[in-house]
């Protein structure tokens, strides 16, 4: 597991007992906080219970009197279309909200790191389709290079329940728009957008801020590598709002649409054949056709998108 960092001694509250809160406290256990849970559910209070963790009604008035902060399991309304009760006291006495994922990313570096030859690297991938397909892809893609890889987050283990990464480890996580909209550090090496279509419209108020949620994946730590799904406007958008010019190679475009031109670096899939494209020249191409599992264009632009993330690592195309 991952312990928490940054909250020795301290009281934590956890709101939601399924997989991801009940790895949450034991995280915070390992990291010498102590949690204190809560779930509507009668059951989940009694398998906390049996851990050894204390259960308090945090709808209580009071609850919040030694909490440093709140942790939320993903599925638990923390805004729209109303915020849980029991996380609107805890924004109505001014004690922080976070989950999982923001503890993750502010836990993940220790000093050991310092001893590596390199450093593990986290590639957070989010998405309304295609965000499993890709993640688990990269994962694989990994894997079969030699490489330490773990799938986390939406998929995969709860992000606080992985090993420690190993030198060179890449971790793989598929996050949602719940995860990254209450997140308070989201700063992966690499983001992957795969696309955006109409998806849980009442938890952000409308398409305007289900895109929102998405983009502070990219906004808010500032990724090494943006990977951009570019068939969508505001995939456009998104690339363009973090690029610097033409040819940022920071920014990597993916289409499974279109040919993609300019100097940037680009990959795309046309006609079955996935193409990339560096400073205007073509770099590698692979046939997609024989590959049974990824038929049809949504999942060639999953490919490009995994594709990119591995090149990003330094792989080689033919090992891809």
């Amino acid at each position: 597991m991952i312990p928490v960092r940054g909250h020795e001694g301290q009281k934590l509250a956890v709101l939601g007992l399924g997989r991801s809160g009940l790895a949450t406290a034991r995280s915070l256990v390992a990291g010498g906080a102590e949690p204190v849970c809560w779930d509507d559910n009668a059951a989940a209070r009694e398998k906390a219970e049996a851990e050894g963790f204390t259960v308090r009604d945090l709808t209580k008035p009071g609850a919040f009197d030694d909490i440093a902060s709140l942790i939320v399991s993903p599925g638990i309304p923390h805004l729209y279309p109303e915020p849980n009760r029991v996380i609107r006291a805890a924004y109505e006495v001014g004690v922080p909200v976070d989950n999982d994922i923001g503890l993750f990313f502010r836990s993940l570096a220790v000093d050991d790191w310092d001893g590596f030859d390199s450093a593990p690297r986290v590639i957070a991938v989010t998405g309304s389709n295609g965000k499993s397909t890709t993640s688990a892809l990269i994962h694989h893609i990994v894997e079969q290079a030699g490489r330490s890889a773990q799938l986390a987050g939406n998929i995969g283990r709860g992000v606080l329940d992985i090993d420690p990464p190993e030198d060179g480890g890449v971790v793989v996580l598929e996050l949602s728009s719940y995860q990254t909209d209450l997140a308070r550090a989201l700063t992966p090496d690499v983001a992957v957008f795969t696309n955006l279509s109409p998806d849980h419209l009442d938890r952000h108020a409308g398409m305007g801020g289900y895109f929102a949620a998405k983009r502070r994946l990219f906004a808010e730590g500032g990724p090494d590598r943006a990977i951009i799904g570019v068939d969508e406007v505001e995939g456009l958008y998104l690339a363009n709002q973090l690029s610097e010019g033409p040819a940022d190679d920071r920014v990597i475009r993916v289409s499974a649409a279109h040919k993609l031109t300019g100097p940037g670096w680009h990959v795309f899939a046309r006609k079955g054949f996935l193409a990339e494209w560096r400073r205007g020249k073509q770099v590698a191409a692979i046939d997609l056709r024989p590959m049974q599992g990824l038929p049809g264009s949504h999942n060639h632009q999953n490919a490009c998108a995994a594709y990119a993330a591995c090149r990003t690592l330094g792989l080689a195309p033919r090992v891809i």
